[in-house]
Parts: structure tokens; sequence; C-alpha cells
């Protein structure tokens, strides 16, 4: 095993904050495109086997629950309601992080500013490998989120896409027992390269 890339073993995703109310606020790019992302993002979880914790805040009196279209990917995750922007510092949803028993978090939220950032610090300062992933998260504006991911950075914390998640993962097309399931998502999700690939299933016959 190559210790310096993500394995289904060694992970697990965190979900922070994916509410409506606050992709309201999102300018940092195309909220459609960052919700579509997330989405792919969960269903690679669901592929690979990852442990997957949940979180939200203020669902009653602004952010509305956990954005329907992300709930349905993952529909036995039950998100864990808190007060606090820090998801690190809500005792319920440290301890959902801390019981799956990976030492790497995969980090995905709203906003990169505030909630993501908070948790992603908080969990490195602990000793926990974090990976945010940048794709997935958005910010107020483009360089608020820009340089929340920069000082995440400056911490030691690794940034990635959905994509490059899904292929380290993965890293094999002859792993079978992802194969399906990891190719199904890259055609719907993945753009130039998803249609790529389902034009070479249809398209390019073995001789």
């Amino acid at each position: 095993m190559i210790k310096s890339l993500l394995d289904g073993g060694n992970c697990a995703l965190v979900f922070v904050d994916q509410q409506a109310g606050l992709a309201f606020g999102v300018g940092s790019g195309d909220r459609q495109k960052l919700l579509n992302n997330a989405v792919a993002l969960a269903k690679t979880a669901k592929v690979f086997a990852l442990p997957i914790v949940a979180s939200t805040s203020a669902t009653k009196v602004y952010s509305g629950p956990m954005m329907p279209v992300l709930q349905r990917a993952i529909p036995d995750v039950v998100p864990i309601d808190r007060r606090s922007m820090n998801a690190w510092e809500d005792e319920a949803a440290r301890r959902a992080m801390v019981a799956t028993g990976r030492k790497r978090l995969l980090i995905s939220g709203l906003l990169t500013e505030a909630c993501v950032s908070f948790t992603a610090l908080s969990a490195a300062e602990e000793g926990y490998e974090v990976y945010v992933v940048g794709d997935a998260c958005g910010g107020l504006t483009p360089e608020s989120h820009d340089f929340a991911l920069r000082r995440m950075q400056s911490a030691g914390i690794r940034t990635t896409s959905w994509i490059q998640v899904l292929l380290e993962l993965q890293r094999d097309w002859t792993r079978h027992e992802t194969y399906d399931g990891a190719r199904a998502i890259v055609e719907e999700f993945g753009g130039g390269y998803g249609i790529g690939l389902a034009y070479a299933r249809d398209m390019i016959k073995p001789a």
C-alpha cells in the first residue's frame, strides 16, 4: 500500500453544513456545479465504503436541512445538528468523526471561510490528516474561498477535488469490485471525461 495515497480503508468523508440557506450565500462558483460535485463525492464514498459523517447547523432558524439531493445520495446518513460553527467543537459531531476510526478526513462543506476551515484546522491540530475537497466547498467570494484554502494549506491541510478522490481510490480500472460504480459516477458527473468513457463503452468494440 502506498501511504501517501488515499485508500478506501484509511479515510472517512465529512460533510459540514451542505445546506440551502448557506448555499444562497455562495459566490465562489456556480452553485449547481458545487452541489453536483458534493453529490459525486457522496456517491464515491458509498462505492468505496467510506464512513460518512454529516453535520448541519441552524436547521430550524436559517440554514434548513441538508440539501435533499445530497441526502438522497446517502439516505442512511443522519446529519448531526449543532450550534457551533466548528463541528470539531460540537461533542456529538466530534465523537462521530473520531468513531470512524479513520485518521484521514475528507471534508466538504459550506462555507469555506468558516465551518469548513474551522473544522479542518481543529482536526489537523488534533493530529488528523485532513483533506479539503476544494471543488465541493463554497465560499462567499472567489477571493475569500481561495484565502481560506490557502490558510488551511499553510497549516498542513491538503486540498483536492472530487474526481481526484475517486480516481485515487480506484487507481486501477481492473479493480472489478468498484469498477462499475466508479465509472457510473464519472459518466454522470465527470463532464468531458465522462462523455468520453460513455462513448468508448458504446462505440469502441473489441476486434
